[in-house]
């Protein structure tokens, strides 16, 4: 009889696919259907917060947004979302030394309603920062640099672009790894080493482009520019130095008048690399990121948690994570495979290591002048510097003695 643990994985099944990864199926949508107000504000707004005529924009037009029907359908939803994200972000950091403290019901309601079909929580998330936010200009050509743009931005630009553009092309390039480590987990189950070492390197082939994608981050996205024009309007409404009691919705009955503290946009909320340490068998020493990181998957879409869910159920029978358990069992009899197993690892740290060189680059080292962007904290709302040196670290000591 075969238990879950032992049935097949199947991309499909997550709402995955080697062609996309965790983008979506179908391209975004680029306007919200019979809603011209809101997609009028989308379009305005980056110059209204240039003009930091934001507010004054939505406190003029309480009723930017009609009913919220249950029979969107996803792509609908996804759009609306991303749409009320950006305009509840602006609206919270149009000034950032006096944020707002209460947003206002014409924002809040139906973000609130939209984020509950979702399953995610009304707050701007990499979904709708990265995954569901871009168009191609050829829709024959790959999603792809050069072949992707922005739907949607805070004040716009050449180094904003870049920044999101850069998450969108490694989220593509990550789809064929996934369909190599899916396919190496599901031949480890049924002992067909040739097969496992083939999905190896299919995802090995896919970090290195993933890597190399990285590396061109500096290439129009500039450390001070970012932290500066880009950050200030990603950040959450918890542990939040600026607001420290959260943020207030009007209107909604569930949070009765009540604050509520949500995190902020981060790419810890991308599920590529807890998806790697989940495949690989990374395991990272509880700590304040590590439980961060367990947060961070609320913020993702629920189909993208399950996914990590079921390759962190995936043991062999000495409870060792099941890639790593069989890789390592012969690694003096299929010196081949260890070794597949071992550039997989190796170019997981590297993209740690080049993600902790960023963070030190675009944050740490630059000039706090508000309270709102702190230099020490993610905008997740927690410390960084330490705990990422720490997962990369645990990384390598995976295939180390």
């Amino acid at each position: 009889m075969t238990t879950p643990l032992q049935s097949p994985l199947s991309l499909p099944a997550f709402d995955l696919s080697a062609e996309r990864g965790f983008l979506p199926a179908t391209d975004p949508l680029d306007r919200l259907p019979d809603e011209p107000i809101m997609n009028q504000i989308a379009t305005q707004l980056p110059k209204l917060l240039t003009a930091r005529q934001f507010r004054r924009c939505i406190q003029d037009r309480p009723d930017i947004m009609g009913a919220v029907a249950d029979d969107w359908g996803l792509d609908i939803f996804r759009s609306a979302m991303r749409t009320l994200s950006f305009a509840g972000h602006a609206y919270v950091w149009e000034d950032p030394d006096h944020p707002a403290t209460t947003l206002p019901a014409g924002i809040a309601l139906p973000w609130h309603q939209i984020a509950q079909q979702l399953g995610r929580p009304p707050v701007l998330s990499y979904a709708s920062y990265a995954l569901h936010n871009w168009r191609r200009l050829d829709p024959q050509k790959p999603i792809a640099l050069g072949n992707i743009l922005l739907l949607q931005n805070f004040l716009g630009g050449l180094d904003e672009e870049w920044f999101v553009l850069i998450h969108v092309d490694i989220e593509a390039k990550a789809g064929p790894g996934l369909q190599g480590l899916v396919d190496a987990q599901n031949a480890a189950l049924e002992d067909e080493p040739e097969t496992v070492l083939a999905g190896l390197q299919a995802l090995a082939a896919a970090q290195e482009a993933m890597r190399e994608t990285l590396l061109r981050m500096p290439e129009r996205c500039d450390p001070y520019i970012y932290y500066n024009r880009v950050r200030p309007y990603i950040h959450g409404w918890k542990n939040s130095p600026a607001l420290p009691q959260g943020l207030i919705y009007e209107g909604i009955a569930d949070y009765a008048g009540r604050p509520q503290q949500f995190r902020g946009e981060t790419g810890s909320q991308s599920s590529i690399v807890p998806s790697l340490d989940a495949g690989l068998g990374v395991l990272h020493a509880d700590d304040p990121l590590t439980q961060y990181l367990v947060e961070m998957r609320d913020y993702m879409p629920p189909r993208h948690r399950a996914f990590l869910s079921a390759l962190e159920a995936r043991v062999d029978a000495q409870q060792r994570p099941l890639l790593y358990g069989y890789v390592r069992d012969r690694q003096a009899t299929n010196q081949r495979l260890w070794k597949a197993f071992c550039a997989c690892v190796d170019l997981l740290a590297q993209f740690r290591d080049i993600h902790v060189g960023y963070a030190e680059r675009y944050i740490f080292r630059q000039h706090q002048s508000h309270a709102s962007n702190p230099t020490a904290v993610g905008t997740g709302g927690t410390p960084f510097m330490p705990y990422l040196t720490k997962h990369l670290e645990e990384t390598k000591r995976l295939v180390q003695g």
